[in-house]
């Protein structure tokens, strides 16, 4: 199982939210670029990168995104924003690995569809959901949609994985259940990536053992420290390592 640092941008600066809150976030006084080559050098293989501005409309965060594109000494799945074709071939152009797209999907699923042909493996669907059904827009807005049929209306399309986010969990800092996550992870035929359940490193090797879960974003618990990388790390390797028989 990949474990992808995560890190949130507002105004040139790390942050987490409140409750999902944009207007309430806390800042991290750390430099963002310089951040995210410590965690490749602790051994992260990817790592994620929202940019809240982007979700409101502005480029505020666009060359700091791109410096961390360039500088991050491992691929970066990027998210934020992306609300049209131009976006995300822009940042693909400019070297993302992979790019999340969340409320697109949920106005246009044909132009999504294409991209993901169009570009195999780059593209991840974005699944945040909060009291059983999809939210877009930065979590403002509620869709018609459940998850379950959200991802079944891209059944067959070639997406890198799917990222669900369980908001409920996420926004009350509640122990993980997994329930809603797993339950997706078991309805989908594309590998899952859970975001918003992981705390601890118990939570990571709870997660290990469910199928088709190929991925966890860990952000908040890095900055608090109540989480070090190099031990989430371990965890997730370690929990599909063979194990020797003894008679």
């Amino acid at each position: 199982m990949m474990i992808y640092p995560t890190m949130e941008l507002q105004n040139g600066r790390c942050v987490t939210l409140d409750k999902g809150r944009l207007d309430e976030a806390m800042i991290w006084h750390v430099d963002p670029a310089e951040t995210a080559r410590g965690w490749s050098t602790a051994g992260a293989e990817w790592m994620h990168l929202t940019d809240f501005d982007a979700i409101e409309g502005s480029d505020t965060n666009a060359e700091l995104v791109e410096e961390i594109i360039r500088t991050a000494e491992m691929p970066v799945q990027l998210a934020g924003g992306m609300r049209s074709r131009e976006q995300v071939e822009h940042w693909i152009d400019k070297g993302a690995g992979r790019i999340v797209i969340g409320t697109l999907a949920a106005r246009d699923p044909h132009l999504v569809k294409e991209l993901a042909k169009f570009y195999p493996d780059q593209i991840v669907l974005a699944v945040d959901v909060w009291q059983g059904y999809v939210m877009t827009e930065g979590w403002r807005s509620q869709s018609a949609f459940t998850p379950e049929a959200f991802i079944d209306a891209f059944e067959g399309t070639p997406f890198a994985a799917i990222l669900v986010t369980d908001i409920d969990s996420d926004m009350e800092d509640v122990e993980a259940q997994l329930g809603l996550i797993s339950g997706l992870a078991a309805h989908s035929r594309t590998p899952v990536i859970a975001s918003g359940v992981v705390r601890t490193a118990d939570d990571i090797s709870r997660l290990a053992y469910i199928h088709n879960i190929s991925g966890a974003l860990v952000g908040r618990a890095l900055f608090r420290k109540s989480l070090d990388l190099t031990e989430a790390l371990d965890v997730a390797k370690a929990a599909h390592e063979p194990v020797a028989q003894f008679q």
